[in-house]
């Protein structure tokens, strides 16, 4: 499974009022495992930035003045997010503003590229309904050290919310494991079943599991069986 943990930073807060992206990053992440492989551009928008938007990105216009427009790296990024779900944290506005940039290149919409949109932050009012749920607030919550993030800048926030993901989806979608019983007559009843390929958690999906742990044993007062048996190993 593929999926592209993605965030924009823009001059403003409304598209419709002609606001436009001046950076975008991608991050691919493959069976729940970060590749390595990243998409990040910063983008000319050929216009002013809001006061309020620098205070937030920092990214003034003299420093995005020899960079590239969107119609120069557009097909890039389709190309980099081809096939794959998008991962973002209040997807809403940066779909709305993707959406603004590839229609006015006369391009498809973005949800013909992509194999659906997935967001983070309806995902985390869901789990936590009544409390904060902005990356910071969230990486707080899970123990994802953000101590980088002094401003917001699109490639750190989504290797932050990657982690911040493998977080909010720990929980396993079935417990059948694929051990239903089959027919006897069924094509492929007489042959041998392939053996499962086991992999190694990686050291994100590795403290995500220990800020469960530690989280369920706070919530039980000390009663989690199984944070006594990891402190064992």
């Amino acid at each position: 499974m593929r999926q592209i943990i993605l965030d924009t930073e823009t001059t403003g807060l409304d598209p419709d009022q002609g606001h436009r992206i001046i950076e975008v990053a991608a991050v691919e992440m493959v069976n729940r495992r970060l590749t390595g492989n990243h998409l990040h551009r910063y983008v000319n928008p050929d216009r002013e930035i809001d006061a309020g938007a620098m205070q937030v990105h920092g990214i003034t216009p003299e420093f995005l003045q020899d960079k590239p427009r969107f119609s120069d790296i557009a097909q890039e990024f389709v190309d980099f997010i081809q096939g794959a779900e998008l991962i973002i944290h209040n997807a809403p506005f940066d779909v709305g503003f993707l959406s603004m940039e590839l229609r006015l290149l006369e391009m498809a919409p973005l949800p013909t590229w992509c194999n659906g949109i997935t967001d983070t932050l309806a995902m985390a009012k869901a789990l936590h309904p009544g409390q904060r749920n902005n990356l910071d607030a969230l990486c707080k919550r899970y123990g994802v050290d953000n101590t980088a993030r002094t401003l917001h800048g699109a490639l750190l926030d989504c290797e932050l919310l990657a982690a911040v993901y493998l977080a909010l989806t720990r929980g396993q979608e079935s417990l059948s494991i694929g051990l239903e019983p089959r027919a006897e007559n069924a094509p492929d009843a007489g042959r041998a079943r392939p053996r499962p390929i086991l992999l190694p958690a990686t050291q994100v999906e590795r403290a995500a599991h220990q800020v469960l742990l530690e989280a369920i044993d706070k919530e039980s007062k000390g009663a989690c069986l199984w944070a006594r048996t990891q402190e064992a190993v």
